[in-house]
């Protein structure tokens, strides 16, 4: 097995923790090789993702430099916070490394977020977000042509059912289970309180326009770019989707009891 390392940045008391992580899998027989942004992953049977969810969300830019059909599935093992994606924590190394060589795992299906025709991909959402300088952004919004409606206010999420419980969610969305073919347009501190969140399905075609001279932010996932209207953004399911490996007995809904503190 051939398997890439992606990490951004650990702190320095978890590198005790990816040492014994890397040993495992050599003892293993596994073949680690670790990459960085621009690098290709092509090749790798899998795709180790080292951090908490940014670094995974940060992970899908390899995409770029893989054939989609080939490109491997990644496992996030937290070294951070929250880690709604990761599948195991810092401390799971050998019950991790003994779970895939023993095939007891699963894999889950993600969808993508095509931005303007391949020009990037999202796995959580796609936001538009006014300038400081700006008191409110107005964006018009449109499914497959059809106006919905100007969203007056702080901004406007486009989330896939993995972002589902992101930005979105902090903004008032709702939560969709990973398998919800749909996405949520949820506006952030909307002008309007009748504006509210609308889950529209995923095979439909969303345009975002701002029509004003308006700078704004556009994030994909966790990356941001400063711009200035009037512009036209497209967003569609991407033609392909990811993989994201989870072990043992872990599910969408035990990571939600877990994160948000449900009870049992």
């Amino acid at each position: 097995m051939k398997t890439a390392l992606y990490i951004r940045h650990i702190d320095d008391s978890a590198r005790p923790y990816l040492a014994a992580l890397v040993e495992t899998l050599h003892s293993h027989g596994v073949e680690t090789r670790q990459v960085a942004d621009g690098d290709s992953v092509d090749g790798c049977d899998l795709l180790l993702s080292i951090g908490g969810d940014g670094t995974l969300l940060s992970s899908v830019q390899f995409v770029h430099s893989s054939t989609p059909a080939a490109f491997p599935p990644i496992l996030g093992i937290n070294f951070g916070h929250l880690g709604f994606l990761t599948a195991a924590g810092k401390e799971d190394a050998a019950t991790l490394v003994d779970d895939l060589l023993q095939g007891r795992y699963t894999l889950e299906e993600r969808t993508l977020l095509e931005v303007q025709d391949g020009a990037s991909y999202a796995l959580n959402e796609v936001f538009l977000h006014r300038s400081e300088s700006a008191s409110l952004l107005r964006t018009e919004v449109r499914v497959d042509g059809d106006y919905v409606a100007t969203y007056a206010g702080d901004g406007v999420i486009v989330a896939t059912p993995t972002g589902s419980t992101a930005y979105s969610l902090s903004c008032g969305g709702p939560i969709l289970t990973p398998d919800s073919r749909c996405l949520a347009i949820t506006p952030v501190s909307a002008h309007t309180l009748t504006l509210r969140p609308i889950i529209v399905p995923d095979s439909a075609t969303v345009e975002l326009r701002v029509e004003a001279a308006d700078r704004y932010t556009l994030g994909v996932d966790s990356r941001r770019t400063a711009c200035q209207g009037p512009s036209r953004l497209t967003l569609r399911r991407a033609p392909f989707t990811i993989r994201l490996v989870r072990t043992g007995s872990q599910s969408f809904f035990s990571a939600i009891r877990d994160k948000l503190s449900w009870g049992n």
